[in-house]
């Protein structure tokens, strides 16, 4: 057929077009000219070509079947990117598509010939094969993986530029249909913030394309009347073009719309998602111009395209008759409407009776036959549910299906509903909802069009009160007595020939599952497993109810006893750039961020906040480091560490909480006393480190390195919820902000400033902590020695900070206080050999690797501490050293260079500096455990390829008796 023929005017036909603008786009190859608007299987459709793909495994011919992307009939390669589902694809001038899974052209694939073999292909053969004689697997596995795969990666693709969003909503509605309208304008009237998302471009559900009481116009009439009510809401957003792909626990979601992933957080979520199409089984059921009714008229009413010329409908509803109406109204014959009902209801076939089509009831679909299309189609009468009367052939290009439907319960499955099968209305419910989940519309058994408008209302209306915090009885279980009306219980028709495809992904036969369970599969996760249903690009929309029925039979097991599988996220594909695109960091600044601006800072980023790095111009930075350093080292510096992490630990168990995460001592720790803290995780592996503070019997407060604390922050709540210790565990990274005065003026200068704490070295000892006002201003400080001078570290809370810097900064002008970034601190702590977590650990390090036995102390337990002992027993291969450059004119090496020895590499460097206080090179590296001996030499690999001797020497590099910092 021309295209002249196969599209219909514009006059009611072709929603989504825009035919003053043509699109030309290639298939295969060849030019295609389609308007804008239209998506990939639609232009072609127009255009004459009904075979799009080739099936998984016998490569049989496939056509249109959704028109939704709910099947993978319509699959297609888009320049580079594979298994683009061409049904919702749009075309853009200059698209090249290309068909898929063929070998020679799409109309004459070689290896159709594997239909001929299928006898010899039987259901789990790949169980079975290829590995009998010994190595045979060899010879099968390059054809075989040159098989598998539908489309194809090009390692050389662009990369494209992906994205992250945040959301946040009182209420979120997933589907714009009648009842997510409905849902979404009562939640919003409510006075909610409503999010609503719909897939399709416009949203309005089946009345984009359906009927409404027997007629398209009043469909549309109320689809522009319940999108216009929408549209005038103030707290109302709609999201068209966007699919959620995943619903988890606490109404977190996650949807998709072009290049972005959009990370969902609602009060409240109503899923308004409708149902899926269920195939007629019977021979030949496959065939190109065999489509869902639905299908035909989303492509007439959306696309305006003609789907055939004369058509046979097999319908169990109202559905099907809806079809046939819009047919006529295209000019497509109807050559008869069969109807697998015993006994139709009446009003379904009055108008379809009127106009003059031939209804034949009790009656179903057993065989098609044609050449790559359908030709014509047999239909029989329905004797019992395995015999069926005298065929009778009927020429036709087009049949529809229309024998029910199955609730698209999958996102409510996701956040652990359960699954449940209601024999009066022949298809599953969603039941034991969680909190905040809640079901309208179809999916919830809703099927009358009055119904469903008030059961969408009263559902979003209940879920809006929820999350505003008012009272809101729940909505009452749906009753709809239409419901019994629209699915057929057994539309299967099993073939002799075993042409009966009951999941088009896979080209799975009703043989192939009786087959399954006669293996001895009959538990219906193991079917699924073994013969794959449902294991395709449509993750068993179509495929899993007739597949359940099956199994059924063959196991003698009532329907609801066999169960269903498990439906899991995410629902859609979700593209590797979606998961890995750019995401959403916020930039955090410190309280005295405006400060170090003004005092020349250059500023650089410490997890998600921004430090200052040095202070001075970007090319003299290295003489501004060196200058910090040395004024922290023989005069005093001030330095920001509000970035560093916060954890408040409150409650009767608080001390032994913190004695089983860390592993040093903390049952006995003194209050007004600190303690290194040093944290493994289950396998030993040094993950963070900081300083407990006891502040009071049942309060410590811990810190945490800036990059982990949320890390530790999750990792201390999952154990408790192990544990149950009697304690709060609050983030207050956030909630202060913090300054270290370090240097041998430290404490002269914070003894200017007005306090109600003892800053003398008797009554506040190294180590010690003490709360108390500075300045007017409530503060806890720390006497700790990071930098390895005496030092003060101050927290306040963070509306304080940046007073708190100016009194100090102000009060150290006469000791010439310099302040001093991350930079020199880096250098500083270097000179003591602290360690940095994460810079001289990885991801393997444990503690007697770090050489930090001595923070390793015996008691009963602490997370990791089976794992450490472990190590220690067994020896380590590996431990860090410190080391120097006996050439003191030797370039200074990198981190990550390498250690060499005998022309392989034994380790690694982890930091390594010119040090300005001890006039050389200095440094940590990881060594064989042979070779940390003080005085051993070894070789690093520097910049070039050149070689440099290195020495260990004991750390700490300088003050190596701390006398410094415990002034």
């Amino acid at each position: 057929m021309t295209a002249d023929r196969t599209r219909l005017p514009a006059d009611g036909w072709g929603l989504l077009l825009d035919r003053k603008q043509s699109v030309t786009f290639s298939f295969d190859g060849a030019s295609h000219d389609g308007f804008s608007g239209d998506v990939v299987a639609s232009a072609l459709m127009a255009s004459g070509r009904h075979v799009i793909s080739r099936s998984f495994k016998y490569h049989r011919p496939r056509g249109v079947l959704t028109m939704a992307g709910h099947d993978s009939n319509t699959m297609v390669q888009v320049g580079a990117e594979p298994n683009v589902r061409g049904d919702r694809r749009q075309i853009a001038p200059g698209l090249a598509v290309t068909s898929i899974n063929r070998m020679g052209r799409l109309d004459f694939d070689w290896l159709a010939v594997l239909g001929l073999f299928a006898r010899f292909l039987p259901v789990g053969f790949y169980y079975k094969t290829f590995f009998r004689p010994h190595g045979a697997w060899r010879l099968f596995e390059r054809p075989i993986r040159a098989l598998a795969g539908l489309g194809s990666l090009d390692p050389k693709a662009h990369h494209g530029h992906y994205d992250k969003q945040h959301l946040f909503c009182d209420v979120l509605v997933v589907g714009g249909g009648p009842a997510g309208l409905n849902a979404g304008i009562a939640a919003a009237e409510a006075g909610a913030e409503v999010l609503l998302i719909d897939e399709w471009p416009t949203p309005g559900g089946s009345l984009l394309f359906g009927r409404t009481q027997g007629g398209r116009a009043e469909a549309e009439v109320r689809r522009l009347n319940l999108l216009s009510r929408a549209l005038r809401m103030p707290h109302l957003r709609i999201m068209s073009d966007t699919t959620v792909s995943g619903l988890f626990v606490d109404n977190w979601a996650s949807a998709l719309k072009g290049n972005r992933l959009y990370k969902i957080r609602a009060k409240q979520t109503v899923l308004a998602t409708g149902g899926y199409d269920q195939p007629i089984v019977f021979a030949g059921n496959d065939l190109p111009g065999i489509m869902f009714a639905d299908a035909a008229q989303r492509l007439m009413r959306l696309y305006g395209v003609r789907p055939g010329n004369r058509a046979v409908i097999a319908t169990a509803n109202r559905f099907g008759y809806d079809a046939a109406l819009d047919l006529l109204d295209a000019g497509i014959e109807v050559a008869a409407i069969v109807d697998l009902r015993k006994e139709p209801n009446g009003g379904d076939g009055a108008a379809a009776r009127a106009r003059g089509i031939r209804i034949v009831p009790n009656t179903t679909l057993v065989a098609a036959k044609g050449h790559r299309h359908v030709g014509a189609v047999a239909i029989a009468s329905i004797l019992d549910q395995d015999r069926r009367g005298p065929p009778e052939w009927i020429g036709c290009d087009l049949v529809l299906m229309s024998a029910g439907y199955t609730p698209a319960i999958n996102l409510a499955c996701h956040t652990g509903a359960k699954v449940v099968y209601d024999p009066a209305i022949a298809m599953h419910r969603a039941t034991d909802l969680p909190p905040g989940v809640s079901v309208a519309g179809s999916v919830a058994g809703v099927w009358s069009e009055a119904f469903a408008d008030d059961h969408g209302a009263e559902v979003g209306h209940s879920a809006a009160l929820a999350a505003l915090g008012r009272d809101a009885a729940a909505p009452a279980t749906a009753k709809d007595a239409t419901a019994r009306d629209i699915t057929h219980p057994w539309p299967i028709t099993e073939s002799p020939a075993g042409k009966d495809f009951i999941d088009f992904d896979e080209d799975l036969r009703t043989r192939d599952i009786i087959d399954s369970v006669h293996d001895g599969y009959d538990d219906i996760q193991l079917v699924k497993r073994y013969s794959t249903a449902g294991l395709g690009p449509s993750q068993g929309r179509h495929a899993n109810l007739n597949t359940i029925r099956m199994v059924a039979r063959a196991t003698g097991r009532d329907i609801q006893k066999v169960g269903t599988t498990t439906f899991r996220p995410p629902l859609v594909p979700e593209k590797f750039g979606h998961l890995a695109g750019r995401g959403y960091e916020p930039t955090r600044l410190t309280a005295m961020h405006d400060r170090h601006l003004a005092l020349g800072a250059r500023m650089m980023p410490a997890g998600l906040w921004m430090r200052p790095a040095y202070y001075g111009p970007k090319q003299k930075s290295a003489e501004a480091i060196v200058a910090e350093v040395r004024a922290v080292r023989e005069n005093v510096g001030i330095i920001d560490v509000s970035t560093l992490g916060g954890l408040d630990i409150r409650g009767p168990d608080a001390a032994a909480f913190v004695d089983r995460i860390y592993t040093f001592n903390f049952l006995k720790q003194p209050v007004g006393r600190t303690r290194y803290a040093l944290l493994t995780d289950e396998t030993g592996v040094i993950i963070d480190d900081g300083v407990a503070c006891r502040l009071h019997d049942q309060h410590f407060y811990v810190t945490a390195t800036t990059g982990a604390v949320d890390q530790v922050y999750r990792l201390m709540g999952f154990w408790n919820q192990q544990w149950r210790l009697d304690v709060d565990i609050a983030n207050v990274t956030a909630a202060y902000a913090g300054i270290n005065i370090a240097g041998p003026q430290a404490r002269a200068v914070i003894e200017k400033l007005e306090s109600d704490i003892d800053f003398s070295a008797e009554a506040f000892p190294y180590l010690a902590v003490r709360t108390g006002h500075l300045g007017g201003i409530p503060v806890r400080v720390l006497r700790v020695g990071f930098v390895g001078e005496a030092g003060f570290e101050i927290h306040c809370p963070s509306g304080f900070g940046g007073k708190l810097w100016d009194l100090v900064f102000e009060a150290g002008q006469s000791f010439g206080i310099k302040p001093f970034g991350v930079e020199a601190q880096r250098v500083l702590r270097l000179e003591k050999g602290h360690i940095i977590v994460g810079q001289d650990t990885d991801g393997l390090t444990n503690p007697a690797e770090a050489g930090m036995t001595w923070a390793l102390k015996t008691k009963p337990a602490y997370l990791g501490k089976r794992s450490v002992d472990m190590q220690i027993a067994k020896g380590v291969g590996r431990v860090l050293a410190g080391f120097t450059l006996p050439d003191r004119n030797a370039p200074c090496p990198k981190e990550n260079h390498l250690v060499i020895e005998g022309g392989e590499i034994v380790g690694r460097i982890t930091s390594a500096v010119r040090s300005p206080t001890l006039n050389k090179v200095i440094g940590l590296a990881y060594l064989p455990a042979s070779r940390t001996v003080a005085g051993s030499k070894f070789q690093i690999r520097t910049d070039g390829g050149r070689l440099v001797e290195a020495a260990v020497v004991p750390t700490p590099f300088y003050d190596p008796d701390n006398k410094r910092q415990e002034m």
